[in-house]
């Protein structure tokens, strides 16, 4: 590539050391992204609308499940997953927080702590689309603090009795299952439960400001009796909710990088195309300066998601890596949208411009999964080897 060529996107020409493989995953949920995402997704945020007529494209493409081997999954690798989150989240973080949750928290599970049993029954039909999921962990007074879990299953003969609640659950009242993790005499184990079983609802959650385009929801148990064959057998204590944290939080770096993408290229062509003062807005060097801030933030993020996805890819991924990523991603990225906003003036808070609706997504992306404060004392904890939570 030619030195005055260079993409304000990826300064550092990343995209030359993706696989063919890789770079076609990529074009090909951007392709969507343009095509079918982004020509509604202002419309839906407004509305507080999710944009279901999305999902069977979203499977059609093979993006759930898309790291996972068999039953109708793509198998694609960490890399290839982290550009769909990417792609995605340049769309909007409700979009890329569905797949998320659909991949990484539930079919995730499913696969790694699931009875062939269960994969058989969940897994193709989830890659298809045709069956959606979510995860109950968090709860409305737990927040960052699972081991301090209310929700609870006790034996009764060959069933389990649950009692509790969850709060936050992406994709709740949609669900045709939940991954709910509960406190029982064996410690934190968990269970699927399917909808319309008794005594289990999920009531959405309404008047939000952040992630309109997505579905969130309350779960409730009252006395909800599972057969102990819905029980996952390869999970027991919190290193089993824990770890499909760790997934879904590898995804959500890519994500805010996305959505900062999506910010700088709109600030780029405004300020280029609205005059101030008899001159372009991008001819000030306050302006530029900002802009340029930008762009060396997103490619210290790009390395940062790359590197991590290579070690995932290797089988080396630390979950405090995940945590310096998250961290610096994710406040990279709200940072930006912040500054973008700003930089569009009046217009910044009109839906017609995607700032200021990436901007309010990005407060849930940095809160949820690991608020920042918590991500930043894991790796503390790392440094120093105490734990000051």
């Amino acid at each position: 590539m030619p030195m005055n060529a260079l993409d304000p996107l990826d300064l550092y020409d990343l995209r030359a050391s993706l696989s063919e493989e890789q770079a076609l995953v990529q074009d090909t949920v951007a392709r969507f992204v343009d095509t079918e995402v982004l020509p509604i997704i202002g419309e839906c945020f407004e509305q507080g609308r999710f944009p279901s007529e999305l999902v069977p494209k979203v499977a059609a493409l093979g993006l759930l499940g898309s790291s996972l081997e068999g039953y109708g999954c793509a198998g694609l690798d960490a890399v290839s997953y982290g550009l769909i989150c990417q792609e995605l989240e340049r769309g909007d973080s409700g979009l890329r927080s569905f797949v998320s949750v659909q991949s990484s928290l539930v079919m995730y599970p499913i696969h790694a702590y699931g009875s062939e049993e269960q994969k058989q029954r969940w897994l193709p039909v989830m890659a298809a689309g045709e069956a959606i999921g979510c995860f109950g962990l968090t709860e409305p007074h737990g927040g960052s603090d699972p081991s301090n879990m209310k929700t609870v299953a006790r034996r009764d003969g060959d069933d389990w009795v649950i009692n509790g609640a969850k709060m936050w659950i992406t994709n709740g009242s949609i669900a045709d299952v939940a991954v709910v993790w509960a406190m029982t005499d064996e410690g934190v184990r968990g269970f699927l439960v399917e909808k319309g079983t008794k005594g289990f609802s999920a009531p959405e959650i309404k008047h939000k400001f952040s992630l309109r385009a997505s579905v969130t929801s309350s779960l409730f148990f009252d006395d909800v009796r599972v057969p102990a064959d819905q029980q996952l057998p390869g999970a027991a204590g919190l290193k089993g909710p824990l770890g499909c944290l760790t997934q879904a939080r590898y995804g959500i770096t890519w994500g805010g990088i996305g959505a900062a993408q999506a910010c700088l290229a709109e600030a780029l062509e405004y300020s280029a195309s609205r005059t101030l003062f008899g001159r372009p807005l991008n001819h000030n060097q306050a302006v530029q300066l900002r802009l340029a801030d930008m762009a060396r933030r997103i490619t210290a993020a790009q390395m940062l998601s790359l590197q991590l996805g290579r070690l995932k890819d290797q089988g080396r991924m630390h979950p405090t890596q995940v945590s310096v990523a998250k961290w610096n991603n994710i406040r990279m990225a709200l940072d930006i949208a912040r500054d973008c906003r700003d930089l569009l003036g009046g217009a910044g808070i009109s839906v017609e411009f995607g700032a200021i609706r990436h901007m309010l997504n990005l407060e849930s992306v940095i809160t949820y999964e690991g608020t920042e404060s918590v991500h930043q004392l894991v790796v503390g904890k790392e440094l120093t080897g105490v734990s000051a939570f």
